[in-house]
């Protein structure tokens, strides 16, 4: 598994799956006051609706972002944010930013089942990425984990088939009935909150696109606002994406030297991008709604803060977008 690049990346890496299983337990325990439902398929799999036929809402949203950093992260929701518009923000912070965002955090596993109209297609997040290894990330990340139990998050509006459960339970080498699926529509309160928590995981992500090492990333926080819920798929995706893109602030502590850390800085943010400068459902529909075709490096917050440990030294990049923001997110400037 592991390149020579990063052979020593995942030495004393913790297991996603032991340290996310209580929290996944705590979700479905507390499932009523958290306004989700638990179904369990005839195969055995645990479903949690938060937010299809479910009302959800904030608190279950929190609960599901930290599942999905593998329980190596908090994230917590403030009304001290520095937009007035928009004060309630978003928090984030890990224990252990590449394990917790690239390994399980970021939507990276592509799932899907049938054909035509009533195929399905999603993208799994979550701990059980890191037990099915399917993405080449995970070769280059030098981790395999290993447990008896798997979560994913997808971001649907309907139940996954039978068949794609035990798929997915088969790749993560576990009976279905270890499985716990949980269902996030970009619509709904909790499926808004837990994309705007991957403020710091876009930038993780951006940072490993620019081929930064990612072995000289120590340490990260971050926040965006809380996106308004939309009624539709597309303005709902669009401002959860906004929310990061235009107002997400991450800060990266990182080790190496100040050119490095520098350059850095000056690429994350999404106003280097080609495609910055409109919501994101507008950038989406001049692509005749094809992601392949929006430029990768859109996807990262708009201001970012790299400090180097090594030098002392903090070189920030980009800045909060109140205007774009209000468009995307329905309210005059």
């Amino acid at each position: 598994m592991t390149s020579p690049r990063h052979a020593s990346l995942a030495v004393g890496w913790p297991s996603l799956a032991a340290l996310s299983a209580p929290l996944v337990e705590e979700l479905r325990r507390d499932a009523d006051f958290l306004r989700v439902k638990v179904a369990t398929l005839a195969n055995g799999c645990t479903v949690i609706d938060a937010g299809i036929d479910a009302e959800g809402g904030l608190e279950a949203g929190l609960r599901i972002a930290r599942i999905c950093l593998g329980g190596l992260g908090e994230v917590g929701l403030s009304t001290a944010g520095p937009i007035a518009e928009w004060p309630t923000v978003l928090r984030v912070h890990t224990a252990h930013p590449v394990l917790a965002c690239l390994a399980s955090q970021y939507a990276g596993w592509s799932l899907s089942h049938g054909e035509g109209k009533q195929a399905f297609h999603a993208l799994g997040s979550g701990p059980g990425r890191a037990l099915a290894v399917k993405e080449p990330l995970f070769s280059e990340l030098g981790y395999r984990d290993q447990g008896n139990s798997a979560c994913l998050v997808l971001e649907v509006d309907r139940s996954p088939p039978p068949e794609l459960t035990e798929k997915i339970a088969s790749a993560c080498g576990i009976s279905p009935a270890e499985l716990t699926l949980i269902l996030t529509p970009t619509t709904s309160l909790a499926g808004n909150v837990q994309v705007v928590a991957r403020v710091l995981e876009v930038a993780l992500h951006k940072a490993h696109e620019l081929k930064f090492p990612l072995e000289h990333i120590i340490d990260g926080c971050g926040s965006a606002p809380l996106s308004p819920p939309a009624t539709d798929f597309l303005n709902a995706m669009g401002r959860t994406n906004d929310a990061i893109l235009f107002a997400g602030t991450v800060q990266l502590f990182v080790r190496g030297d100040d050119e490095a850390a520098c350059s850095l800085a000056e690429s994350l943010p999404s106003s280097a991008s080609r495609d910055y400068g409109r919501p994101f459902a507008e950038v989406f529909k001049s692509y005749d709604y094809d992601f392949f075709e929006i430029d990768p490096m859109l996807f990262s917050p708009a201001r970012v803060l790299v400090t180097n440990l090594d030098s002392g030294s903090t070189f920030r990049a980009g800045r909060i977008d109140t205007e774009l923001l209000n468009k995307s997110f329905g309210c005059a400037a």
